[in-house]
């Protein structure tokens, strides 16, 4: 008898109210609209604002609203992965304080880092605890509040990033629909050209790292980008091989959104045409983990059960991976 597939059976995202435009920016940094648009295709960002608020309670907006969409109570959950590289602390988990606030809390919880590629990094580890039987309902979050850790007069990355959440429900397969196979991969040597160089072990916070904006995102973008066309359009080509899948059998492609011009990468290498590529990265910028669920909650009106949808994402890490799902609804 074959495992069970696990699937995702309802999905929800969260985006905050506020959006830092690109003419806003233009009075923080030398930059212009054109630049950012022609650079990276965003032309605004989310952020999230109030005293006391943070990555969990982003979390949290987001799982509520996906348990009320699919008729679930917050103790229905088994289990809760949150996938972020802005925890609201060093520990514990942000999945752990997200569980107190939803009310479940004695479930399997907590986080983990793979940034922008969490979310695949999660789903894939989520799912196995389906397919086993030892759990019936996980929740997967990509969440991130990006905008904690930005130096806002860096605009190298300030243009980049945007805050958000979004959340799946993974339950057993009552058929051949879900997830289907995930490539998943890293290469530690790219720390070098992405991280945040503060605030760990290696460096713990100091006066001095605080004056220095060392906890804020260091990026070397011409590296990156180099590496990201690469690896991601690889990885989504390898999934497609692996499972003998040619460009007219995909229904969607899912990119990390990170830049236009990786996303356009991407697709070419896969054969896709433009109007088979999920892209919100316009409006709510690279929200790192929270990307890839955030556009499967806005194109969830026209996904159809059998669609066969390829997840990719690249990250810091570096991290990169692609994930194939049949589509369970």
């Amino acid at each position: 008898m074959n495992k069970p597939l696990a699937a995702i059976t309802g999905v929800y995202g969260y985006v905050p109210e506020y959006r830092l435009t690109n003419a806003e920016l233009e009075k923080m940094v030398d930059t212009s609209d054109e630049w950012i648009m022609t650079r990276t295709g965003i032309k605004e960002r989310r952020i999230f604002k109030g005293e006391g608020l943070a990555t969990s309670d982003m979390v949290v907006e987001a799982v509520k609203g996906l348990l009320e969409k699919t008729g679930n109570k917050a103790t229905d959950i088994d289990m809760l992965l949150v996938a972020t590289t802005t925890p609201d602390m060093p520990f514990p988990a942000t999945a752990n304080i997200a569980c107190d606030k939803l009310g479940c809390n004695h479930i399997l919880s907590f986080d983990i880092s793979a940034a922008c590629s969490g979310f695949l990094y999660a789903l894939t580890t989520g799912a196995k605890f389906i397919e086993t039987g030892m759990y019936k309902k996980v929740v997967i979050v990509g969440a991130d509040k990006m905008s904690s850790i930005i130096n806002y007069t860096d605009r190298t990355t300030c243009v980049i990033f945007g805050d958000g959440a979004g959340a799946v429900l993974l339950e057993a397969s009552t058929d051949s629909n879900g997830i289907i196979d995930s490539v998943l991969k890293s290469d530690g040597s790219g720390r070098h050209y992405l991280h945040q160089k503060a605030g760990g072990s290696l460096k713990p916070a100091s006066a001095e790292t605080v004056a220095a904006n060392e906890h804020t995102v260091y990026q070397e973008g011409k590296t990156v980008f180099k590496f990201a066309v690469k690896n991601m359009a690889d990885v989504a080509e390898d999934i497609m091989k692996r499972n003998n899948l040619k460009s007219e059998d995909i229904a969607w492609l899912v990119p990390h959104q990170a830049n236009l011009r990786i996303i356009d990468a991407t697709a070419e290498r896969m054969g896709l045409p433009k109007d088979k590529v999920m892209i919100n990265i316009e409006k709510f910028g690279n929200t790192t983990a929270g990307t890839l669920p955030l556009c499967l909650w806005e194109w969830e009106p026209k996904l159809k059960k059998g669609d066969n949808v390829v997840l990719a994402a690249f990250g810091g890490g570096f991290t990169w991976g692609a994930t194939l799902i049949k589509w369970a609804y």
